[in-house]
């Protein structure tokens, strides 16, 4: 865990305190427009404590959401606050916020030391001050036997936990972290997940973009999802889950004898029907994905057929969507 730093005080909010039980993070009918095109319509949400996800398709309006919250773009229409405060009218709160963007880039000469060191002293920590927290934090997201390597030797995981690193080097209470498991290898994103979901227990407000439902689905049940700029749905992902289980969805299955085990699969009361694409595959179609998952060990065995592969090619998020937007124009 990151250790309390809290003595050493953050010099650029002095004279600011959050308004006692505000969100950490408001939005009130915020719509943000390029031009023609409506980056952001007329989104309203209020989030504080624990790990958010945002999911979305690119250009559901993800990083335009982020870019709002923490200034780098200004709402065409509503209101967004910070900790009850209005950050357009008074920039303390940016002080509590960390910020990992999508496309940021790095300075790969520098070492990931000199780096978060340096993002530390622009926050007006004193030299010490900024070495001890930059080494701090770069234990906390396993980078610290790399401290002294050079950014650009860094692999992709590494640099994205680099980028984390500085962006909690401020000790923030929310922080932003837009596509961070984006181009890592599975032992990284292990790692990353780790972090965000260590980071809300701490007590943190985190919000984390990803387009890929089971990369949020690992990190958390609570989830905000865009679509085409829009709010389509806020919730526990379990409980929206619960809801896209009862529509129609394949169980795809890789085996020799798929024949004998669709016909060991038709008696089910929540199977409606069998392919067999190809000579090694059994669809299973059903309405009631929970009931069929439950009862497929037991079928399988019982069978005496040997399952190679078991897919699930509709549990993705835009199968989601497809559920979620039915009968939206």
């Amino acid at each position: 865990m990151i250790p309390d730093m809290s003595q050493v005080g953050r010099p650029t909010d002095e004279g600011w305190a959050p308004v006692p039980e505000a969100p950490h993070v408001m939005l009130e009918g915020v719509t943000k427009v390029y031009g023609q095109v409506i980056g952001l319509n007329d989104v309203s949400l209020a989030v504080k404590g624990g790990v958010t996800g945002i999911l979305g398709m690119n250009g559901a309006g993800k990083s335009t959401l982020f870019k709002l919250i923490v200034g780098r773009l200004k709402a065409s229409q509503g209101t967004v606050r910070l900790f009850g405060t209005d950050p357009w009218k008074n920039p303390a709160p940016y002080a509590r916020v960390g910020y990992v963007s999508e496309s940021e880039q790095l300075y790969d000469w520098m070492t990931g030391l000199d780096f978060v060191t340096t993002l530390a002293r622009l926050f007006g920590y004193t030299r010490d001050e900024a070495k001890e927290r930059a080494l701090h934090v770069l234990d906390f997201v396993g980078l610290a036997d790399v401290a002294n390597k050079q950014i650009g030797k860094y692999s992709k995981g590494m640099r994205q936990r680099v980028k984390i690193a500085h962006s909690l080097v401020n000790d923030p209470d929310l922080i932003i972290l837009d596509e961070p498991l984006a181009g890592c290898d599975p032992l990284a994103r292990t790692t990353v997940m780790n972090v965000v979901r260590e980071l809300g227990a701490m007590g943190k407000t985190v919000l984390v973009s990803s387009h890929i439902l089971n990369e949020i689905e690992r990190i958390t049940e609570q989830i905000i999802i865009l679509h085409n700029g829009r709010l389509l749905a806020l919730g526990n992902l379990h409980a929206i889950r619960e809801l896209l289980d009862q529509h129609p969805h394949r169980i795809l299955l890789r085996t020799d004898e798929p024949r004998k085990l669709g016909t060991a699969f038709l008696p089910h009361r929540d199977v409606y029907g069998v392919r067999f694409p190809k000579p090694d595959e059994l669809v299973i179609e059903t309405n009631n994905l929970s009931s069929v998952h439950k009862a497929l060990p037991a079928i399988c065995i019982a069978s005496g057929v040997r399952v190679t592969a078991i897919e699930n090619p509709d549990d993705n998020l835009e199968s989601l969507l497809g559920y979620l937007t039915e009968g939206r124009s």
